[in-house]
């Protein structure tokens, strides 16, 4: 119910914003999004008025990314620029301070209403209660923070914030305030796609609750770990990760500590990504009896637009089936 009447103000709200005369209306109204799902989300809100610019295109990873001339000029001709925040894009930091200065920069995770938790170690969780560990400022019961939250050091949250499809309803309402806002002209149009992309999202969630039924009770290890909104949205029992949110891949002492790790939990499947060797992940799997498969936090293989949100969120949700309960012949 509180989420409900928190959408319902927000269309409220943008009601309530006045249409200046002539002015930002007329010229064409430049939004660049920094990765594929959040593009995804800003295309949606801003489909039929126009196209973002996406800046980290296919597998190409934002934690090591290097800005393009063409995506430099996009950031100093952007009326708007989306992007999740430090700790996620962290190569964005300098370009939005010395490129962006025409534009308003619009840090998702710091939404109101936003699910946020904080980021886990590498290693084993078997037996710990990270979800639920107190933090300053958190809700023991839900074991996350909600709005706006100071974030204790050198830890910080997960910034994976997409892959929560409610996470997402928040952030394409958040999207329709501010293109609203940037271009009142079409408030209108951005006011009905983020009504219809909420409906989307609501039946997405409950689609992917239902393909994931099966695979709910199958512990599993990750090489990255980008997963926790997706998990703890549905229930799902990772056992651990082989690297930190940053991605460093894990030395050799570290593989052979992860291998035992694997048989010890009894870990039915072992997930990379799309970028690493399977070399690699046939390294760690020795042994151990667990399947392989690839999780993709991005959408690296799906065409950038509004549908590679949905595609995305689907993939996530067919891996961990096929990999965690795959069907039975007979």
């Amino acid at each position: 119910m509180t989420r409900h009447v928190f959408i319902l103000a927000v269309f409220s709200a943008l009601w309530l914003i006045g249409v200046p005369p002539g002015g930002a209306d007329s010229e064409i109204l430049r939004v660049v999004a920094s990765i594929p799902p959040i593009h995804s989300l800003a295309a949606g809100v801003m489909e039929g008025a126009g196209s973002p610019a996406l800046l980290v295109r296919g597998g190409a990873s934002p934690h090591v990314f290097s800005l393009r001339p063409s995506s430099a000029r996009a950031l100093q001709e952007a009326r708007l620029v989306f992007w999740a925040g430090e700790g996620a894009e962290d190569f964005l930091i300098r370009p939005l301070a010395i490129l962006a200065r025409k534009g308003r920069i619009v840090t998702l995770s710091k939404t109101p209403g936003l699910s946020l938790y904080p980021a886990r170690p590498a290693g084993d969780w078997a037996g710990r209660t990270l979800a639920r560990r107190a933090l300053p400022g958190r809700t023991r019961a839900e074991g996350r923070i909600r709005g706006k939250p100071s974030w204790p050091r050198p830890g910080g949250p997960d910034m994976h914030i997409w892959l929560d499809p409610r996470n997402a309803r928040v952030i394409v309402h958040a999207m329709a305030v501010e293109l609203s806002r940037a271009d009142r002209a079409g408030r209108a149009l951005y006011i009905a796609n983020a009504k219809r992309l909420t409906r989307r999202l609501e039946a997405l969630e409950a689609e992917i609750r239902a393909t994931l039924a099966p695979a709910r009770r199958s512990p599993y290890v990750v090489f990255h770990d980008a997963y926790r909104y997706f998990e703890e949205r549905f229930g799902l029992r990772p056992a651990g990760a082989f690297a930190a949110a940053s991605g460093r891949k894990p030395g050799a002492r570290r593989l052979t500590e992860l291998r035992r790790r694997i048989r010890a939990l009894g870990a039915v499947c072992v997930f990379a990504e799309p970028q690493f060797k399977p070399s690699l992940l046939e390294t760690m799997m020795e042994g151990t009896g667990a399947r392989a498969g690839v999780l993709d936090p991005l959408g690296a293989d799906f065409e950038p637009g509004p549908e590679l949100y949905f595609s995305l969120m689907r993939g996530l949700a067919a891996s961990l089936r096929a990999c965690l309960a795959p069907p039975t012949g007979g």
